[in-house]
């Protein structure tokens, strides 16, 4: 059995655990919060390191990108650098395969439509594969990075506009402690704050990050479409007292709950048996296809 450790700078109130088969190959999937705490992070990353097949990185991103290239954020390195033995991923390769994928599923299932349709994407640029998938599909697309990361009431209508935003922000971005820019460990039970309503109010769908998702959640969200992962059974409970519609998430349900994309690309690479550095967009898709991976829909309201 392959062993899978997804350590998250989140809550460990999350914290899941399961068994799953994927290929014929059976795997054990964890998931270990710190709370925000990157020492003990790096503690724990040192204690697993050689000891199970390939770690996940959750609660964080190593890399985001923007239309024009990739940038390291400083202390997603770090963490990264820690590993000597064992491999570990972000996410990022399935964020940008997998998750523009379920954009093009859900496009084509007669319950939605996406065509001129308006989607809040939280953040684009840790998903971009998502954004741009949206857009794509002729979604009216609003990018949520200078509300989300930074509380800046400052919306952005297009890929283009982002683009330069990322170029702009992301070289120094990339050099801040990653609480500044995400909610982490305790954060994450914070109630949400109802701030900038008037945003999941004009969006027919809400998408991207679920801890960006849920940090100015309005208490009520009638008729919204939820497009997301990491999602535990209180969230689903959450969303639907909210009065959300649907819950798409872009990650299959294990053991009562969507895990992160860093945990299904820690089993991709393990089946793949290579290098992250080595796998190409084609691999993740082609292992997404042998798989038959589809989004986990849910009917809430």
């Amino acid at each position: 059995m392959k062993h899978i450790v997804s350590v998250s700078l989140g809550t460990s109130r999350r914290d899941h655990k399961a068994e799953a088969e994927f290929a014929g190959e059976k795997f054990l999937i964890e998931r270990r919060g710190v709370n925000g705490d990157l020492r003990k992070a790096k503690s724990l990353l040192r204690e697993l390191d050689g000891k199970v097949d390939v770690i996940g990185l959750g609660g964080l991103d190593v890399y985001i990108y923007s239309k024009h290239g990739r940038f390291a954020l400083r202390e997603g390195l770090e963490l990264l650098e820690t590993l000597k033995e064992t491999p570990a991923v972000d996410g990022s390769g399935l964020k940008n395969t997998l998750e523009a994928e379920v954009v093009s599923f859900i496009a084509k299932d007669p319950r939605f439509s996406l065509k001129g349709k308006k989607v809040m994407m939280v953040c684009a640029m840790d998903r971009f594969g998502m954004a741009e998938a949206f857009v794509n599909e002729g979604a009216e697309t609003m990018f949520g990075d200078l509300i989300f990361s930074m509380g800046k009431d400052s919306p952005i209508y297009s890929l283009e506009e982002l683009a330069v935003w990322a170029d702009r922000l992301l070289p120094e971005i990339s050099k801040l402690p990653l609480a500044f820019i995400y909610p982490m460990g305790k954060r994450q039970d914070e109630p949400s704050k109802n701030k900038f309503p008037q945003y999941y109010e004009w969006a027919d769908y809400i998408a991207g990050d679920f801890h960006y998702i849920r940090k100015y959640l309005p208490p009520r969200i009638p008729g919204k479409i939820i497009v997301t992962n990491t999602v535990t059974p209180a969230n689903v409970e959450d969303l639907k007292s909210r009065g959300a519609e649907y819950l798409i998430a872009t990650t299959p349900d294990l053991a009562g709950r969507s895990f992160g994309t860093n945990v299904l690309e820690a089993v991709f690479v393990a089946l793949l048996g290579k290098p992250w550095t080595d796998i190409k967009p084609e691999d993740y898709l082609s292992l997404i296809k042998r798989l038959n991976l589809k989004p986990r829909i849910e009917k809430l309201n």
